[in-house]
């Protein structure tokens, strides 16, 4: 199934009430993913972003697909929803490389394996796919990676996946051109552009106006000054972070979340690795624009080559630094803003995991205007009053 072949909703079943046009302000993931559920339900569609197409969080994003750990139960059958979206995508083309489900591993520092217990509890509670097994497992189950690099007793987890969110990006803006959506681009800061209390499109950074009949603004970490702008109250948790994108290796390995080290595949044979432990060395200038002393980079690596057989060492390629989109609650945040009417937000940690999903959940409600009950615990409204 090719992406003009994709289902689209039939014109005899449109609300004639629904929007017939709508701005998506975002050239993320999740504001890609948005603006094209968006065109496939029959809107006319201009995807506006401030710089190119995936240069901010989605271009430095270890996007692992999963719902593990902790989680509100709202919040962890979403991120189940949205990675049976990218199976739905997996399924129309198995051959991608920059979509993978190769499944995850899970350790921490301790040694008697009482947290990887608890964790692999609290996943069976859920019904989650979860084992826990020793170092010689995961090593028998995943022969890249080195036995002795777990600690006490991992937790895998083989319905887990990846994606390459600039590839997943890219796929998407060709769908959506192709449904004749319009793509903005090096429009600089944009504002919501209000009047009489409603929200009627997005003013640009030279004055000129993009109006609509609906605005999404899904534009990471920048989301809560957008919304603040005209009033709205999202409070931002947004920390700083690095992906680093190495050369190719000749190693064949899953997502590895250890406790020096974030590790996933990615096209082309080379790794996506990131982590927090180095987050305060990370230095972010007035502009905005962040750097890291490469000796964290190398020291990075130095952990990730540490975790594959075969005294494996990876070498950098790209490092990227920036904010990494969270709000201040860690949950989501996708629905229609209450107090601003004709506008919608998509503001989450979970970006990579959501994006299908949420594109398909906020479309609902831009073209219905209706909550869906799937989102109503994640209302932007929470945060009135």
């Amino acid at each position: 199934m090719t992406s003009s072949t994709l289902p689209t909703r039939s014109p005899s079943l449109q609300d004639p009430a629904a929007p017939t046009t709508a701005v998506v302000l975002g050239g993320g993931a999740l504001g890609t993913s948005i603006a094209t559920h968006l065109a496939r339900a029959g809107a006319r569609v201009t995807l506006a972003t401030a710089g190119q197409l995936c240069d901010g969080a989605s271009g430095r994003s270890l996007s692992w697909l999963n719902s593990a750990g902790d989680r509100s139960p709202a919040y962890h059958a979403l991120r189940v929803l949205g990675v049976d979206r990218y199976r739905t995508l997996f399924a129309t083309d198995p051959t991608r490389d920059w979509l993978r489900f190769t499944g995850g591993v899970w350790w921490d520092a301790d040694e008697t394996s009482a947290s990887a217990r608890t964790r692999h509890a609290d996943e069976v509670a859920r019904g989650y796919d979860s084992h826990l097994l020793t170092g010689e497992d995961v090593a028998g189950a995943f022969p890249g990676v080195d036995a002795d690099a777990v600690i006490g007793e991992a937790v895998v987890n083989p319905g887990e996946g990846w994606v390459s969110l600039p590839h997943l990006v890219e796929h998407l803006a060709g769908e959506l051109t192709e449904r004749g959506g319009e793509i903005r681009t090096e429009l600089g800061e944009c504002a919501l552009l209000v009047e009489d209390g409603r929200a009627v499109g997005i003013r640009d950074a030279s004055g000129a106006e993009h109006r609509a009949d609906a605005v999404v603004v899904a534009c990471g970490a920048g989301t809560s000054a957008v919304m603040a702008g005209a009033g709205v109250d999202i409070p931002d948790g947004s920390p700083l972070a690095m992906l680093v994108t190495t050369e190719p290796a000749d190693i064949e390995a899953p997502v590895l979340n250890t406790p020096r080290a974030a590790v996933r595949p990615n096209p082309g044979g080379s790794f996506c690795v990131d982590h927090d432990w180095y987050v305060d060395q990370i230095v972010e200038h007035e502009d905005k624009t962040c750097t890291i002393d490469e000796a964290v980079v190398a020291e990075l690596l130095d952990e990730a080559s540490a975790l594959f057989s075969g005294n494996t060492t990876l070498r950098p390629a790209t490092w990227a630094c920036g904010r990494k989109p969270i709000p201040a609650d860690g949950e989501p945040v996708l629905g229609a803003v209450g107090a601003l009417p004709g506008c919608h937000v998509a503001f989450t940690h979970s970006g990579a995991t959501l994006a299908l999903v949420a594109g398909e959940l906020l479309t609902h409600e831009v073209m219905t205007g209706t909550r869906h009950p799937l989102l109503a615990q994640f209302s932007p409204d929470r945060f009135r009053g």
